[in-house]
């Protein structure tokens, strides 16, 4: 390789280091770089539009609520079932009865326990099955162009929740009319 005078020029500034080169070629992160306060503000306000969220999701609010919990015979099923006493709601306050009947030594109590929490569960799945084809007929009757599809099992399954746990929360008493 023979040097041309226009190779032989310098550049006129130091190579510089891998480090640097790195450095520079290195894409920024997506998010901008900022301070903590600025980053404290951020999760801040998050928080606060999260906690608003959730308070108009236990309101009931229509524009709050997931997909599977909108429009109106969704709302009426709701109602319906807060409004009447199900054994699926005590189901998990049995079981906690249940497990304390279980640390009894003797075995009659096991059994009973046994005997107790297989019968509230049978009770439960035929209490769901007649509630499930109730819910369907009355949807039927006031919402006659929507479809019963999922409503029955939607209505089982909070049936099964407690009251006081059940979300979004109750908006009638029990044993007010719908």
């Amino acid at each position: 390789m023979t040097s041309t005078p226009e190779n032989s020029q310098k550049k006129g500034r130091p190579t510089p280091k891998r480090k640097e080169a790195q450095a520079a070629t290195k894409v920024s992160s997506l998010a901008p770089a900022s301070t903590k306060a600025e980053k404290k503000r951020s999760k801040d306000q998050a928080r606060a539009a999260r906690l608003l969220q959730r308070q108009a999701y236990l309101r009931g609010d229509e524009n709050a609520l997931p997909m599977r919990d909108r429009g109106p015979e969704k709302k009426f099923v709701r109602n319906y079932i807060d409004t009447r006493r199900s054994i699926g709601e005590y189901f998990l306050p049995i079981i906690g009865f249940v497990l304390i009947l279980s640390l009894i030594p003797l075995s009659v109590f096991a059994v009973a326990g046994i005997v107790i929490m297989y019968s509230v569960l049978l009770f439960s799945i035929i209490d769901g099955f007649f509630l499930s084809r109730k819910i369907k007929a009355e949807v039927t009757e006031r919402f006659p162009d929507k479809s019963t599809k999922g409503l029955g099992l939607y209505g089982w399954l909070r049936s099964t929740q407690m009251r006081r746990m059940r979300a979004p929360k109750p908006q009638v008493k029990a044993g007010d009319k719908v």
